[in-house]
């Protein structure tokens, strides 16, 4: 596999289909609306303005794209119960962030900031796990755009929404807060989502 390559921890359980999934081979496509358009002229990437970050960034296409690569090998879950194995991830790791960033003590959550209006809210810590990065490409080719291009964050412990598409920054935050698929009138899925746990719903909570 290449020592280049970090290994996600849950493709080492004997059993890797989390409770009351089934595998699938082909990828599925889910989202809500419209593929959004990407001009890497006007493209950013943000980590928003808050007392418990500094400094203030915001990178251009350009730019983000530059940024040092990593490549993860992890499965993928999906909270409408398929799962898609041994998928090849390259992308910026989150962590790469914290060379260009620091968030305070207090920061406690990310609020993940994605194209019209959608957003997903994480523990700072699962955000910053070593197999979480905003993946360029899946499988040695460019995300198409139904799956997230030309970023996406790829969080393989938790459920694939958590995974959003067409990311455009993130902020740090103290307290959790819904994002919009957290939110009960979007759909209330769960605050965390951990398929092992089938935290699908909040009523799970």
């Amino acid at each position: 596999m290449g020592e280049d390559v970090i290994v996600s921890p849950d493709t080492k359980r004997a059993e890797r289909i989390p409770p009351r999934q089934a595998r699938t081979v082909k990828w599925p496509i889910l989202h809500a609306g419209e593929v959004p358009p990407f001009d890497p002229r006007t493209w950013t990437f943000s980590i928003f303005p808050s007392p418990l970050v500094e400094p203030v960034t915001t990178f251009t296409w350009e730019e983000f794209a530059k940024l040092p690569r990593t490549r993860v090998f992890a499965d993928m879950h999906c909270v409408t119960r398929w799962s898609k194995l041994d998928n090849f991830w390259e992308g910026v790791a989150t962590k790469e962030l914290l060379k260009h960033a620091t968030p305070s003590p207090e920061a406690k959550f990310v609020m993940v900031h994605c194209e019209y209006g959608f957003s997903t809210n994480l523990p700072i810590t699962d955000f910053f796990d070593d197999d979480c990065l905003f993946a360029l490409k899946h499988d040695g080719r460019d995300l198409t755009p139904d799956h997230g291009y030309p970023v996406r964050l790829v969080v393989p412990k938790l459920y694939a929404w958590k995974s959003a598409k067409w990311v455009r920054g993130i902020e740090f935050m103290t307290e959790d807060r819904p994002g919009f698929w957290e939110r009960w009138e979007n759909g209330g899925y769960h605050m965390r989502g951990d398929p092992w746990e089938e935290e699908r719903f909040r009523n799970h909570e």
